[in-house]
């Protein structure tokens, strides 16, 4: 009898460990956001800083109908069981929604079902949109234990499909949150629209392409909007600031002031890329024009691709002439 009490004692131990490891494990998000231990919430002010100058992205600059701009931003706090977006792969139609045409409603939709379903999500948050290509705009975010993950996206207007953003970035480290990140941003395509540039008609990507960077040489073609031979890598198009709201003494966060939109002003100094020259392939030769019997000239003209700017490689001769004998001579 003593013994099967034992067993029974014993086995009862065991059973209320694995009920409690268990209930633990299901309360934790798989990946390595499970390791933050930091304090249970926090609160950061989020700034984004549009870099899209005229001076830094000379080529196809949108000045007009509409001009270069950016859209609102839309972002989330998330566990490591939730993914906005991720380079190399497909983007979702909330996704696609929002980089082509700017509407949200299908990414939001897209946002809470994912909390509702895997509880992945701790809180959505937006900012207003830019009206020109550089300025700023910012907002708040919270961050949890278990949802320590900032993703978001800003469109690129006008564009086919390219926008910025951040893919999970982790705010925590350990046992405590970073106290500012600062994070320059680069376009992406969303992979939906086979525009060129940034003024490019509705195209669908059919099949639908995966996430890509945009880089100074890819897409590999001239009419690319950022096709920069030239250079080594982009300079960045936007940059985004996180910065941990510190607390007052009565242990509340102190009152967050918004940041007026400084849409028509240039934040920083940017260095200026040089764009060269592109002209067209010659035409045919013209006819020849002079006396029989005597040497004449004929021409062929080329025309203005793209201007230069910037302390560009200058345009060539458009015009070239050479000696021709006339023909149809008695």
């Amino acid at each position: 009898m003593e013994n099967l009490m034992f067993v029974y004692c014993s086995c009862k131990v065991i059973w209320t460990l694995l009920v409690a490891a268990v209930g633990c494990a299901s309360s934790l998000p798989v990946g390595d956001d499970s390791l933050c231990s930091a304090e249970e919430l926090a609160k950061y002010s989020i700034t984004f800083t549009g870099k899209w100058s005229q001076a830094a992205f000379p080529k196809q600059y949108p000045l007009y109908r509409p001009p270069a701009q950016w859209s609102a931003m839309l972002g989330v706090t998330h566990s490591s069981d939730y993914s906005m977006w991720k380079k190399n792969e497909y983007a979702s139609n909330g996704v696609r929604d929002f980089a082509e045409k700017g509407e949200a409603w299908v990414l939001m939709k897209e946002i809470e079902e994912a909390g509702e379903k895997i509880q992945s999500v701790h809180g959505i948050f937006s900012a207003p949109a830019i009206s020109s290509g550089t300025g700023q705009t910012s907002t708040e975010l919270e961050v949890h234990p278990r949802h320590p993950l900032v993703s978001f996206v800003v469109r690129i207007v006008p564009s086919p499909d390219w926008f910025v953003g951040i893919d999970s970035l982790n705010l925590c480290e350990g046992d405590h949150w970073l106290e500012e990140v600062t994070v320059d941003l680069f376009p992406y395509d969303a992979g939906t629209d086979s525009g060129f540039t940034f003024s490019s008609p509705n195209f669908a990507t059919i099949p639908q392409d995966t996430v890509t960077e945009i880089t100074c040489s890819s897409p590999s073609h001239p009419a690319n909007s950022f096709y920069y031979p030239k250079l080594k890598i982009l300079p960045p198009i936007a940059q985004v600031t996180m910065v941990k709201i510190k607390k007052n003494l009565l242990g509340l966060p102190a009152p967050y002031v918004n940041m007026p939109d400084k849409s028509n002003e240039i934040i920083d100094t940017v260095s200026e890329t040089p764009l060269d020259c592109e002209v067209s392939q010659w035409s045919s030769w013209g006819l020849c024009r002079g006396v029989c019997r005597k040497t004449g000239t004929k021409i062929r003209t080329r025309f203005i691709l793209l201007q230069p700017a910037n302390n560009g490689t200058p345009c060539p001769n458009l015009d070239e002439e050479t000696g021709c004998e006339p023909e149809n001579c008695v």
